[in-house]
């Protein structure tokens, strides 16, 4: 596949810099050196390293998945050495401090470098993001001598690290993990236990590997409450910082994925010869809530991972469709008629949209949440307290809202080539393999609306749904004077309203003690929470199409293809959230009453 696989630069520059003026972080001191230029430079660099690195073994390492030779994990070259590229140009501390030899830059700018790179190869990626992720979990809760030791090689693209949290018998279920951590005389612990589906745990892409383990303590309480954090290296680090000898963690398998085969997935053994060395994070029993300071990140990242390969299928439909000449219109009965592209019957047009409707929406959520990470620097108490809040709430929603509707965006590309879209001599199939896991990872989508519904709508006496709703509220009332989006306005502000009301009436319900049967129906909550925000989303790309025509912009096509889609989301998705609302509120016991010997 070639460069239009990846992401639409130019979309991209107008969400950053027209619709969520990302810019303006310049004004925190945190981020007061950077400006358009060096945010630009960031991106044009990783561009360049996505289609020069990333993207030409992509194929080929979907057709050559890791394997497992004399104990060590192989994998084709290209991987190494693109991996090395991305940490060669400083991409591991992309988000860092400068006095950690970082470019500290804001997380919206990276993850706009990291939507290239996941357009361009979803696996191989995922070794050195998932690293960073882990440096940045260290960076809040780890010591000084811990920063020093396992943090900063992780920063300077020496070390790897993971997330080690399912196991076998437990799988999402955190609290009935067995991994176990029995404290030593010097400060450190010993662990044993097995850790499953564990990404990028075991390769030689670099000089160490940090996994972040999650175990319980000897008399520790049960449940969530017992777990705590550890750092387990893959070999262990003496005081100078020099490689010591090898930890007793052991790569017991190899799990076969679908996609994403670049990556290598594993299962691995802590302590089978009861010498496995691991070091407290912070305080004991804490380590589910620090963990989650990682899993948000990744949620974040999975959201946006799974948006790219939906963009990366939906860039490879379109040219196909504007290439490919085939058929001719309904009312062209002459067979001597010249065929027309693809593009120019009605049906593939709408496929296209869809897309485009699917894949812009998501990019905009997933940056708009990523920029509610960098708003935490304003000078404002009240500003970084609401960005906190609003990004609790959004979070799971990009997430799973992204990962669910990438998944029809490429079922469509798929769709638009046809037959030839179902065979592995065109890359959309692989999207869509590649794709499979974002519903899955970093805790389901059924966990995310749980979650969504039974906790972050209703915190704190609804604060951030408060805070969403007079966001949306704010937008609407600025474009009403606009004759061609006032009635999206109103349509949206409607639809916000039964945002409020459902989450009332579910609250109320689950408060009589009606917890599980409301919970049945997260996942509706989930799409009618999801298509609202998504809608406020496309709303803000209209308002900002409309006033670059209003000032004489000469892109017209690409300005008007934005209020296209705006339109076809509000006519063809935002009156699903009807039915969702009316699922929710009314709670709806299809799936509660449904029984086991009934299937």
């Amino acid at each position: 596949m070639d460069s239009r696989r990846l992401i639409d630069r130019r979309h991209l520059d107008f969400l950053l810099h027209e619709v969520l003026a990302v810019d303006d972080v310049c004004r925190y001191p945190r981020f007061s050196e950077h400006g358009r230029e060096t945010f630009s430079a960031a991106i044009d660099l990783a561009q360049q390293i996505a289609i020069d690195r990333f993207l030409p073994h992509n194929r080929k390492a979907d057709l050559n998945e890791p394997q497992l030779v004399d104990g060590k994990v192989a994998l084709i070259p290209e991987i190494a050495d693109a991996v090395a590229a991305f940490c060669e140009a400083g991409f591991p501390a992309v988000l860092a401090d400068y006095d950690r030899g970082g470019m500290q830059m804001p997380f919206a700018v990276g993850a706009a470098c990291d939507a290239l790179f996941c357009s361009a190869n979803a696996g191989t990626i995922a070794y050195p993001t998932l690293a960073r992720a882990a440096a940045n979990l260290l960076e809040v809760y780890a010591t000084p001598e811990q920063k020093r030791l396992y943090m900063q090689p992780i920063l300077e693209g020496r070390y790897f690290g993971t997330m080690c949290l399912s196991e076998p018998q437990a799988g999402s279920s955190l609290a009935d993990l067995k991994t176990a951590a029995t404290p030593q005389a010097d400060g450190s612990y010993r662990l044993s236990g097995a850790k499953m589906w564990i990404s990028a745990g075991d390769h030689e892409l670099g000089e160490n590997i940090v996994h972040l383990v999650l175990a319980r303590i000897d008399g520790a309480p049960a449940g969530v409450r017992g777990i705590s954090l550890f750092i387990v290296p893959r070999w262990r680090v003496n005081g100078d910082g020099s490689r010591g000898a090898r930890n007793d963690v052991r790569l017991a398998g190899l799990n076969h994925k679908m996609g994403q085969r670049a990556s290598v997935n594993t299962f691995l053994k802590f302590g089978e010869s009861g010498d496995c060395v691991g070091y407290l994070v912070g305080s004991p029993h804490q380590g589910l809530a620090q963990m989650f300071h990682m899993m948000n990140e990744e949620r974040i990242g999975v959201g946006l991972s799974a948006i790219q390969q939906a963009a990366a299928s939906y860039q490879y439909a379109l040219a196909y469709a504007r290439e490919r000449r085939q058929g001719r219109h309904p009312d062209q009965k002459d067979p001597a008629t010249p065929s027309v592209a693809l593009v120019a019957h009605a049906d593939v047009r709408r496929m296209l949209l869809q897309q485009k409707c699917y894949v812009e929406g998501g990019q905009m959520l997933a940056f708009d949440a990523a920029l509610l990470v960098d708003r935490q620097h304003d000078p404002d108490a009240a500003v970084r307290e609401q960005s906190h809040l609003l990004l609790e709430l959004l979070t799971p929603i990009v997430k799973a809202w992204n990962s669910d509707y990438a998944l029809r965006a490429n079922d469509l590309a798929i769709q638009v080539l046809g037959g030839y879209g179902y065979t592995r001599d065109y890359p959309v199939e692989q999207c869509w393999r590649d794709n499979r896991i974002n519903p899955i990872h970093e805790g389901t989508n059924g966990i995310q609306a749980l979650d969504l519904l039974g906790r972050k709508a209703l915190m704190h006496d609804g604060a951030a749904l408060r805070i969403l709703l007079e966001r949306i509220a704010a937008t609407c009332a600025q474009v009403a004077g606009d004759a061609e989006l006032a009635p999206l306005a109103a349509a949206l502000s409607a639809a916000a309203v039964r945002v409020r009301d459902t989450s009332v009436a579910a609250g109320k319900r689950m408060a009589a003690g009606e917890v599980r049967e409301v919970l049945a129906n997260a996942s509706h909550y989930l799409q009618l929470l999801g298509h609202v925000v998504v809608a406020w989303g496309w709303l803000r790309m209209a308002a900002a199409a409309q006033r670059a025509l209003a000032s004489g912009a000469a892109e017209h096509d690409f300005y008007a293809g934005k209020l296209q889609a705006c339109r076809c989301f509000f006519a063809t998705e935002l009156p699903q959230t009807e039915l969702s609302a009316k699922l929710v509120a009314g709670v709806d016991r299809s799936a509660y009453d449904m029984r086991d010997a009934w299937f």
